[in-house]
């Protein structure tokens, strides 16, 4: 059971709220290009991929990062930091999952197969970027809207614009609230010697994250726009730039860890409230 437990933290089974940031832009892709009514199939093979490639690229990440996990407070405990797993349990694991993934993606048409490459690509070099890029979490951002492509590629067998305008969105926005997450981290990455936005914007986080989540507001309009919806996805937007412009506030005037933890996971709501907006202009449409 020790171990059962230690593999399930691994993959941050307990923590999904990863799984679900990287769901929502799928999600708004994959109902924008079946005009709100996407097949059965695709919700289970993009909901569960999600799943399966977000606990992949946990599992990379701490095999990446696990010298330097034991010297952050917050991720000394992590399974392969703490010697609770073996890097070749972890590899195990790793292999399990990609080849569920594998399994998912060739269900898809040969597009989308062709796309699924760049997902993994960017899931592997991510957790790495860390240690030469000033800005990892734009890598980050691409990874977890590369989904977008993928789910517009498998309904409509094609790239068009409007997915490649919610890539981008998510690429702002995931380095927003990324940016948010790696606050909690600055002092100790700065120590071990990680680089993060956290760290490279400094004094000026609250104004590179305004621009940002500005950045995201202003392509999610320019998508609802080109795409046909109305109202209801408009006043979702409104919903959303109240809440990130809230959020620059809290931060701006500083905030503690556990209060920046928070305002990260808040960030599922955001997803939320865009894919409520597109899903309801939709079917009222």
């Amino acid at each position: 059971m020790g171990k059962l437990k230690a593999i399930f933290e691994l993959i941050r089974f307990d923590k999904q709220y990863g799984t679900i940031l990287l769901l929502m832009p799928t999600l708004w892709s994959l109902f924008l290009a079946s005009g709100g009514k996407p097949s059965y199939i695709h919700l289970f093979i993009f909901i569960s991929g999600s799943f399966i490639m977000r606990s992949a690229g946990c599992v990379i990440n701490d095999m990446a990062d696990r010298n330097f996990d034991r010297y952050v407070e917050r991720t000394r405990e992590r399974p392969l930091a703490s010697g609770r797993l073996s890097m070749i349990e972890a590899g195990a694991v790793l292999f399990i999952l990609l080849l569920i993934s594998l399994i998912l993606v060739l269900m898809l048409n040969p597009l989308c197969i062709k796309l699924s490459f760049v997902a993994l690509v960017l899931t592997a070099i991510y957790p790495f970027t860390k240690r030469y890029v000033q800005l990892p979490q734009l890598f980050l951002g691409a990874a977890f809207g590369w989904g977008a492509v993928m789910a517009w590629a498998a309904v409509r067998n094609e790239v068009a614009l409007p997915p490649i305008l919610l890539f981008l969105a998510t690429l702002f926005w995931a380095t927003g609230y990324d940016t948010i997450y790696a606050l909690i981290d600055r002092d100790d990455d700065i120590k071990v010697g990680i680089k993060s936005s956290a760290i490279l914007f400094g004094p000026y986080t609250g104004m590179a994250l305004t621009i940002l989540f500005f950045l995201t507001i202003v392509i999610l309009f320019t998508v609802g726009v080109i795409s046909g919806l109305g109202h209801i996805y408009i006043f979702s937007i409104f919903l959303v730039t109240i809440g990130l412009l809230y959020q620059v506030v809290q931060i701006r005037r500083g905030m503690e860890k556990i209060a920046l933890f928070r305002l990260f996971k808040s960030h599922v709501w955001v997803g939320i409230i865009v894919l409520i907006g597109i899903i309801s202009d939709i079917l009222a449409g």
